[in-house]
């Protein structure tokens, strides 16, 4: 990457090196309200959400699972209770493994034996360190939008997968309904960061992460990415009109 390549934070244009460190700093500061906003923002939708996600996943007892950007372990939890084996929580930020980690100590988790079949990592998803093609399955919930080089870490998801895993992205998308985009808008840059002022003490962080949502590339465009990094059959499944979706794909 060129010294003077710049990248986008939401809508700001900064430097390419200097984004992993700022998307850091989102993270550490509404880790500890993380599920909490995410309840308020979405109206509980994201859990429908993760559920179709699991489901169109179909965990198996053999299936060692890579959850990129699960710090919270809202993936790993759901995947292990639909009878997935083990899972791998990846996550660049640490405040948010620790949330994870605490819930996973929680009386719940321990009697459904999910304390013991997750491994934390601390890592950057475009830079994994993790064997080639020793995981089944690799998924990513709300966190390759905020990566920095979104398709070196689509190569690497590719890399890690055995011939005949499967990735899974859940994402923001493009809304698909266009008589929406007014209200969306008006929700999304009014109504989040005042959500994350009043409940999480952090209004700039909610901005943030509203904006991030549209600069992601369109479900066509991103379909496209994950073709290019190698992967194959890739579908994808709109939720809630386009406000979300689901990608598939698979390394053959």
């Amino acid at each position: 990457m060129a010294p003077d390549a710049s990248t986008d934070f939401g809508f700001q244009s900064v430097p390419w090196a200097e984004k992993t460190a700022r998307v850091r700093e989102v993270f550490d500061s509404v880790a500890g309200r993380y599920d909490v906003m995410n309840d308020l923002m979405s109206g509980g939708l994201h859990r429908f959400w993760k559920a179709a996600f699991i489901t169109w996943l179909r965990p198996r007892a053999e299936m060692h699972l890579l959850d990129l950007a699960g710090g919270t372990g809202d993936i790993a939890f759901r995947f292990l209770a639909a009878g997935g084996g083990r899972v791998t929580v990846a996550d660049i930020n640490q405040e948010m493994l620790l949330v994870g980690q605490k819930r996973a100590q929680t009386w719940r988790a321990k009697r459904r034996g999910m304390t013991s079949a997750i491994d934390w990592l601390c890592a950057n998803g475009e830079s994994l360190p993790i064997p080639d093609a020793s995981v089944d399955a690799v998924t990513c919930a709300f966190g390759i939008r905020n990566m920095t080089d979104k398709a070196q870490a689509l190569s690497e998801m590719h890399r890690v997968l055995k011939p005949g895993g499967r990735f899974m992205c859940l994402e923001f998308s493009r809304l698909a309904l266009p008589g929406l985009a007014g209200l969306y808008d008006k929700y999304s840059f009014q109504v989040v960061p005042r959500l994350g002022r009043m409940v999480a003490g952090d209004e700039a962080s909610y901005r943030y992460l509203a904006e991030s949502i549209r600069t992601f590339p369109d479900q066509e465009t991103f379909a496209a990415m994950i073709t290019d990094a190698g992967l194959d059959n890739v579908s994808y499944r709109n939720l809630a009109g386009g406000i979300a979706a689901m990608h598939s794909a698979w390394r053959i």
